[in-house]
C-alpha cells in the first residue's frame, strides 16, 4: 500500500475554479465514502477549504487510484472531467508524504506559514476518523503532518513571515478606509475565519462589530469573546447591519451568495467610502458590488500577491521549514522502511526457535536418561548460541533497511533463510489486530512511510 495525493489548490487552479471544484458539508462526507468505496482505495481523507482541495488515499495501484479518484471528485464537484484534469495535481509516496507536511507547515498556503492549515488538516483527519475512512497507514501521515506543523510553527519565525488572508484583506482595506480604530464592523458568519477577522477587528480598535450568523447562540458566543462593544443578529436582520456597517467580512459555507449588489445597494452601500472583504468560497458577495460607488471588494483573487509577499518578508524562516520538512520527511521514510523488514525479522526469530525446539526434541529422544537440570543447561545454551548467531544480522538489517533502496532487504533474508511468504505477512496481520483505536499515538507503519520519531515540540 502507497500514499498517494490528488487535488488542486491556488498554486494549479484560478480561484474561479477553486469555487466549482469545492466539495463541503454533506458532499464532503459523501465524497469520502465514495472514494473509500473504490477498489483500489484502502483508506482515504479529504483536505477542503477555500485555497485547496486534496484527496489523500492509500491505494495498492497507483494508476487506478488516481483515475478512480480524479472521476469521483469530477462527479462530487460537478465540474467536468476535461476541465478539471488540466488543474489537477498528484503526489506519491514519498512526494505525497512530503507534500502533506509542506502543507502542515503553511508552505503551501496562499499566504506562506498561515496556521488556519493546521486546524483544516486537523478537521480533516478528524472527519475521516468519524467517518471511519482512516486507517493506521494515512492516521500515521497526518498525524506525523499535524507535529511536523506544529514544530515548524514552533521553532521557527514561519508565523512572522507569513499572515492569514484575514490580515492581508484587512491591509487591503487600510488602504481603503484609512486606520481600522473606529470602523463600524459586520463580520458575517462565525466560523473560524470569521471569528479570526473579529478578533483582529477588536484588537485594531473597531468601534462597533457586529456578528451575523444563522446560528445566532454561535454569534452571540464569538461576540461576547471580544474586547470592544460587539453585538450579534440573525441573518434576517443582516440589511440593517449592513446599512451601518464601514466594514463588512464575510466568510460562510453557503453555496449561494449571501450579498447581492442589490442587497448593498439598498443598504446605503454607495453613498460612502465602504471596504467588503470575502474569503468564502465559493464567493459570498455579488462581484456587481465594485461597481457602487465608493465601494471596494476584495476576494479570494484578490490576494494572489500575499504568496509572493509572504514568501519575500520571511525567507530565512521559510528555508528553516523547508529544512524541518526535509529532515522529518527523511526520518519518517526510514522508519517505514525499517518497520517494514520487522515482520520478516519475527518470522526469522520464530522460524530458528522452531529448528530449536524440533533439534531439542530429538536430543530427549535420543538420550532420554538425560537428567532435568543438563536438559534444561543444554536448551538455554543451544537458544543462546541461535541467539547470538541471529542478533547481529537482524540488527544490521533493519539499519539497512531504513537507508533509501532498503526494502530489498527483507527479500533478501526470506531468500537467505528460505522463510515461507506467508509468514511475515501472518505477523503483520497479527499486528494488525492487535493495533490500538486510530485515535491512539501511531505504532510502527506497514506502509511506505511511518514515523519513528516523537513530536518534536510542542487556510483559509
Amino acid at each position: 500500500m502507497s500514499v498517494l495525493v490528488v487535488g488542486l489548490s491556488h498554486r494549479s487552479a484560478p480561484v474561479a475554479m477553486l469555487e466549482r471544484a469545492a466539495v463541503t458539508g454533506d458532499d464532503l462526507a459523501k465524497l469520502l465514502h465514495a472514494v473509500h468505496r473504490s477498489p483500489n482505495v484502502a483508506e482515504t481523507a479529504i483536505v477542503s477549504t477555500c485555497n485547496r482541495v486534496e484527496i489523500y488515499a492509500v491505494v495498492d495501484k497507483f494508476h487506478g487510484g488516481v483515475s478512480a479518484i480524479s472521476e469521483l471528485l469530477a462527479l462530487h464537484s460537478g465540474v467536468p472531467m476535461e476541465d478539471l484534469s488540466r488543474h489537477l495535481y498528484v503526489h506519491y509516496e514519498e512526494r505525497a508524504v512530503q507534500h502533506a507536511f509542506a502543507v502542515a507547515c503553511g508552505l503551501e498556503s496562499m499566504v506562506v506559514g498561515e496556521g488556519q492549515i493546521l486546524g483544516q488538516l486537523r478537521q480533516a483527519f478528524r472527519l475521516a476518523q468519524e467517518e471511519g475512512t482512516l486507517g493506521r497507514d494515512l492516521h500515521d501521515v497526518l498525524q506525523q503532518a499535524l507535529r511536523v506543523g506544529k514544530r515548524a510553527h514552533h521553532e521557527t519565525g514561519i508565523d512572522k513571515a507569513g499572515a492569514s488572508l484575514v490580515s492581508v484583506g484587512l491591509e487591503i482595506a487600510v488602504r481603503h478606509l484609512g486606520p481600522l480604530e473606529g470602523v463600524r464592523a459586520l463580520v458575517v458568519g462565525a466560523g473560524s475565519m470569521s471569528a479570526l477577522a473579529a478578533a483582529t477587528l477588536s484588537r485594531a480598535g473597531a468601534r462597533e462589530i457586529v456578528i451575523a450568523n444563522r446560528t445566532q447562540a454561535r454569534a452571540e458566543r464569538l461576540a461576547a469573546s471580544l474586547e470592544v462593544p460587539a453585538r450579534a443578529v440573525g441573518l434576517a436582520d443582516l440589511d440593517d447591519a449592513l446599512a451601518e456597517a464601514d466594514l463588512v467580512v464575510s466568510c460562510t459555507g453557503a453555496t449561494g451568495l449571501v450579498l447581492t449588489g442589490a442587497q448593498l445597494a439598498a443598504a446605503g452601500a454607495g453613498g460612502r467610502r465602504r471596504f467588503l472583504l470575502d474569503l468564502a468560497l465559493p464567493h459570498d458577495i455579488e462581484r456587481s458590488a465594485r461597481d457602487l460607488p465608493g465601494v471596494e471588494l476584495a476576494g479570494l483573487d484578490d490576494l494572489r500577491t500575499a504568496e509572493e509577499a509572504g514568501s519575500a518578508i520571511g525567507p530565512e524562516a521559510v528555508e528553516a521549514v523547508r529544512r524541518i520538512v526535509c529532515d522529518e520527511v527523511g526520518a519518517f521514510l526510514g522508519a517505514a522502511r525499517a518497520a517494514a523488514v520487522a515482520p520478516t525479522v519475527v518470522a526469522l526469530r520464530s522460524k530458528a526457535a522452531g529448528v530449536v525446539e524440533a533439534e531439542l526434541t530429538r536430543l530427549a529422544g535420543r538420550l532420554p536418561d538425560l537428567d532435568e537440570r543438563a536438559r534444561k543447561e543444554i536448551g538455554q545454551t543451544v537458544r543462546r548460541v541461535v541467539d547470538k548467531l541471529l542478533h547481529a544480522p537482524t540488527v544490521r538489517v533493519k539499519e539497512l533497511a531504513a537507508a533509501p533502496g532498503g526494502d530489498s532487504y527483507a527479500d533478501a533474508l526470506r531468500e537467505l533463510f528460505d522463510l515461507d511468504p506467508k509468514a511475515p505477512q501472518a505477523v503483520a496481520r497479527a499486528d494488525m489486530r492487535e493495533e490500538e483505536p486510530p485515535s491512539a499515538e501511531p505504532r510502527p507503519w506497514s506502509g511506505a512511510a511511518r514515523p519513528a520519531v516523537p513530536a518534536a515540540a510542542g487556510e483559509a
